[in-house]
């Protein structure tokens, strides 16, 4: 039964195969046809059955229908042939660097009867399939030997190349993560059917069926990049519009076509580890989840400091292992962790590992394919001092410099400031958002903000009545006074830097110096502060009693100018990343590695890091950031790491998990006694000046 259902898949995928054959046979013939006609009319009028001024007429005008026609067919089949199709970037394993892994593969393919993969590749991503890279564009087989891996280190590989048009066996392409989250066995089942695969690709219509749709995309891909001159503008349209038709023609058959590849795959896998294959995708979607939480709440706050955890797929498996200690539904998965990993087939697993994560920051973060001093790796016995405590301090450098900028602090002598509040301290922030009348206060807060000077928007700036959708200039620069690190090249954070020397400068003034002058604000910045700065008056100077988290409260104006800044600092991200891939010797639009060129990164980052985020919650965030700098300041507190949520601070060894709705009540309901009684059992000092970035 099962090798009938084998027979039927295979038969389904062929016949669509000829069907998709057909239509390029079919397009052939539309353009040889105004040829035969002509040729035709030709041999008539040699042999005299066609004489006369009409039939002479007539064959001028076919001959030269038919020369056009030819041309310009031949223009787009020779589009066709010389467009680059699609190739994932991957990081190639030579045999010599992986022999067991290769071994595995061949005695699987032997089991199911099929031609083994030509080459073994890794992506940072889980899943695994076959890629076909016979093009020639793809450039000659790669040296095999140990060097290679330590040079996909260097530059991320793009594509194992494998020259031998229409001989070589697709590529199999396997997620890392499964190496190392997977045990052998468990990786045995789930490439089963995978490799089933490469039965049916072998056969010469669905191979040749494939390499016409691949074309027809590379060719549409190449027509839709911008042409200044109007002559290659014009040539490159037309050659997209026959293109697309074709593609549109022949789509629903390729799809047909792949649909019977894969059940005819799949049955014919159904014979390996049938039972082990249960168990092994419970593992895929546990592996699935541990790597998008890894990405998402570990990798990218590194990523965006310019720093790129060098053993990623390794964090998996520690992800994992906490969930299963947290989780009793996944409690059976830590006693597989006794089994040999998948890893072990590899040589090399840590070098294979830094690449993988490599190419993992440069595809989702959008980073340089290759290391510098602006995008250096990061271990996870270093992540906790690079990149959490950087992180917060950055964070609480942002928050003081929007505070300084919408409500500047008494320096006049009528106006004398309270000693907590000279600086970036955590009293500060906390008074600020406190609404009166909620208790007892532990430290005096002035009765009314200096009044900002008006500040003039720049010319063609938006309205300060909508500062919801602001045009952002540039970055403001620091003081003088403050001497301010290198922007890091990649990272939403590193516009952040360049300004945090400024925040520092600020909290000086409570030694006694004056206090560096706020940047000049421009645009969505000035209808901030105006808009904080009346609300501000209105609410604390003519009725006491209201509290000031109002529609227009300092809070909301706080959160709003919070987005404004962070959305300011995210837009100048990618000239910094432009720049370091000017440094690092790639080009935009050029290929990841081997210069090749066979991936845009104009495509980078492949989905959005994370989901955007409320004022509230930028305003809650930083809040945390500045009461983890204090704990740490004062009180003793640690920055860690946390395997599925991130940056964690730890008091005595083990994580706060309590800080955040204290930090909520606060930002929501202008409440700070819950946090002051925090902080006060931990002996947090919120008076004293934090260190910043």
């Amino acid at each position: 039964m099962s090798g009938m259902a084998v027979e039927v898949g295979a038969q389904v995928a062929r016949s669509r195969a000829l069907a998709v054959l057909r239509i390029r046979s079919r397009a052939l013939a539309v353009a040889l046809l105004p040829a035969a006609v002509a040729v035709v009319l030709l041999a008539g009028g040699a042999t005299g059955h066609m004489g006369g001024r009409g039939w002479d007429a007539l064959r001028w005008i076919v001959t030269l229908l038919a020369v056009a026609v030819l041309v310009a067919a031949a223009g787009v089949a020779l589009v066709i042939a010389r467009s680059r199709p699609a190739v994932s970037p991957t990081v190639s394993i030579p045999e010599a660097s992986a022999p067991d892994l290769y071994r595995m593969v061949r005695d699987l393919a032997d089991r199911l009867d099929v031609p083994a993969p030509s080459a073994i590749a890794l992506t940072p991503d889980c899943d695994s399939w076959l890629e076909d890279r016979t093009h020639p564009a793809h450039g000659p087989p790669a040296a095999e030997g140990r060097d290679d891996i330590r040079g996909a280190i260097r530059g991320v590989q793009t594509a194992s190349a494998r020259s031998r048009r229409g001989t070589a066996a697709p590529v199999l392409v396997i997620g890392s993560p499964f190496l190392w989250w997977m045990r052998v066995g468990e990786l045995r089942a789930v490439l089963a059917p995978v490799v089933a695969g490469t039965g049916p690709s072998a056969h010469p219509d669905i191979s040749a069926a494939r390499r016409f749709v691949r074309g027809l995309d590379a060719a549409v891909a190449v027509t839709s990049v911008p042409r200044r001159g109007p002559l290659s503008r014009a040539v490159l349209a037309s050659v997209g519009w026959v293109a697309r038709l074709l593609l549109r023609s022949c789509r629903g058959h390729a799809a047909e076509m792949e649909r019977g590849v894969a059940a005819a795959a799949a049955e014919r896998a159904q014979a390996v580890d049938y039972g082990l294959r249960i168990v092994a995708q419970e593992q895929v979607g546990l592996a699935y989840a541990g790597w998008d939480r890894l990405l998402t709440r570990v990798a990218l706050p590194a990523w965006r400091m310019g720093r790129w955890p060098s053993r990623l797929d390794a964090g998996v498996v520690a992800a994992l292992t906490e969930l299963s200690r947290r989780d009793r539904l996944a409690e059976g998965f830590a006693s597989r962790l006794g089994e040999r990993p998948a890893c072990d087939l590899l040589e090399e697993p840590g070098a294979v590992d830094e690449a993988a994560s490599l190419l993992a920051a440069h595809l989702f973060h959008g980073g340089p394919a290759e290391p510098g001093p602006d995008w250096a790796p990061v271990s996870w016995q270093e992540y906790p001092d690079e990149v959490v405590d950087r992180k917060w301090r950055t964070d609480a450098a942002r928050l003081h410099r929007v505070l300084d900028a919408l409500w500047p602090l008494p320096r006049t002598a009528g106006h004398a400031a309270a000693p907590h509040s000279e600086g970036p301290t955590l009293a500060r922030v906390m008074d600020h958002l406190t609404v009166r009348g909620t208790g007892p206060s532990t430290s005096s807060t002035p009765a009314a903000p200096a009044a900002a000077p008006p500040r003039t928007a720049a010319p063609g700036s938006p309205s300060p009545a909508a500062p919801t959708a602001p045009t952002y200039g540039p970055t403001p620069k620091p003081a003088p006074a403050a001497a301010s690190p290198a922007p890091r090249a990649v990272g939403a954070d590193a516009g952040a830097e360049a300004g945090a020397g400024a925040g520092a400068d600020a909290g000086a003034g409570a030694d006694g110096g004056a206090r560096a002058e706020a940047p000049p604000n421009t645009g969505s910045d000035a209808a901030c502060t105006d808009m904080a700065d009346s609300d501000a008056a209105r609410t604390d100077v003519a009725d006491p009693g209201i509290p000031p988290h109002g529609e227009h409260g300092r809070g909301e104006a706080l959160a709003a100018c919070l987005s404004a800044e962070l959305a300011r600092e995210e837009s100048a991200s990618p000239d910094a990343r432009s720049a370091a891939a000017d440094r690092s010797g790639s080009t935009p639009g050029a290929g990841t590695g081997g210069g090749d060129g066979l991936w845009d990164d104009g495509m980078l980052p492949l989905f959005p890091s994370q989901p955007p985020r409320t004022g509230r919650e930028l305003l809650t965030d930083h809040v945390t950031a500045m009461v983890c700098c204090a704990a740490v300041d004062t009180a003793g507190a640690a920055p860690g790491l946390d395997w599925l949520d991130g940056p964690a601070l730890l008091v005595g060894g083990e994580r706060a998990a309590d800080l955040t709705p204290l930090v909520l009540r606060l930002v929501e309901d202008g409440d700070p006694e819950p946090l002051r009684g925090w902080i006060a059992r931990l002996g947090v000092r919120p008076e004293k000046p934090v260190r910043l970035v």
